[in-house]
């Protein structure tokens, strides 16, 4: 089978062309030839009836979602979805789905929408979020990769001065869960399966991620962690994933999923190659969607 690994044609830096090697290397031992295309040079092109040379599938490391969706009417079968990669994008789409199948996860509310240009002219909403939520609050930019557009508002100062930095508008807010603080673990799906999980910890920010200073240790998932993370990745209908779990009081929540997750840390901590596993996952079920 022929295969692209889409990338972006503007976003060259060693964390993401190691991705692109582990893809390639995963290929030549799965006996599938995978050729990189960026977006850069592929193009939404309404004016043509179909294109040429169309590969078998697409893995789609990027989030380019149009083009994502026009590969997806020229007929070639894309890994993640378009629908996926716009649902885990926006961190609002991902909790508005999972909260339809009552999945765990902090009390999430939104910032009302307003336009770029007029911004938000005054807080007044903040009234609510305060008295629902109480202070420490979470806010998330709705787009944002590796922690680094998540902050805790310790009080109202703190909270108008996170707004007026954030630089964007689409913003939500979040239960802060003080039994997870500085710890989550991430579960790497593939297909039906929990491929590898690690423990993400840090004594000095609130937040895990390894990007913002945490470190990681293999772990292993109990059957209710590896359930909730299988159902969370089947509702925003991804391929593979990787999914972020809190440590509720309860149990496990739902912290978000990524659909473009990084593998690099987790192939470093547990030495499960996620590259590899979606290889394998893409080449059966391609021969399952074949005819005859």
């Amino acid at each position: 089978m022929r295969g692209w690994l889409v990338v972006n044609g503007f976003l060259h830096t060693k964390k993401f062309d190691e991705l692109s090697e582990f893809f390639i290397r995963a290929s030549k031992k799965q006996g599938t030839h995978l050729v990189i295309r960026e977006n850069s040079d592929l193009f939404v092109d309404l004016g043509k009836d179909e294109m040429e040379q169309k590969p078998d599938f697409v893995i789609f490391w990027d989030k380019d979602i149009l083009l994502a969706h026009y590969l997806e009417q020229q007929g070639i079968r894309v890994y993640n979805s378009s629908r996926c990669i716009a649902l885990c994008d926006d961190k609002r789409k991902t909790h508005l789905v999972l909260s339809q199948h009552n999945i765990p996860m902090p009390r999430t509310i939104f910032a009302p929408m307003t336009y770029a240009k007029t911004d938000f002219p005054h807080l007044n909403f903040l009234t609510y979020i305060e008295t629902e939520l109480s202070y420490p609050i979470v806010v998330k930019e709705a787009y944002g990769s590796f922690g680094e557009q998540v902050y805790l508002a310790e009080n109202d100062d703190e909270m108008r001065k996170i707004i007026k930095k954030c630089d964007t508008t689409e913003i939500m807010f979040q239960e802060y869960i003080e039994t997870s603080k500085g710890i989550d673990i991430r579960l790497q799906v593939v297909g039906n399966e929990v491929v590898g999980s690690m423990y993400r910890s840090s004594e000095a920010d609130f937040r895990a991620n390894i990007t913002a200073g945490g470190s990681m240790k293999p772990y292993p998932p109990t059957k209710e962690e590896k359930e909730l993370a299988l159902r969370a990745a089947r509702l925003v209908e991804a391929d593979f994933a990787g999914v972020d779990l809190l440590f509720g009081k309860e149990g496990p929540m739902i912290c978000e999923i990524n659909s473009n997750a990084h593998f690099k840390n987790l192939f470093d901590c547990t030495g499960v190659n996620t590259a590899e596993k979606i290889l394998k996952y893409i080449c059966e079920d391609m021969k399952c969607s074949m005819p005859g």
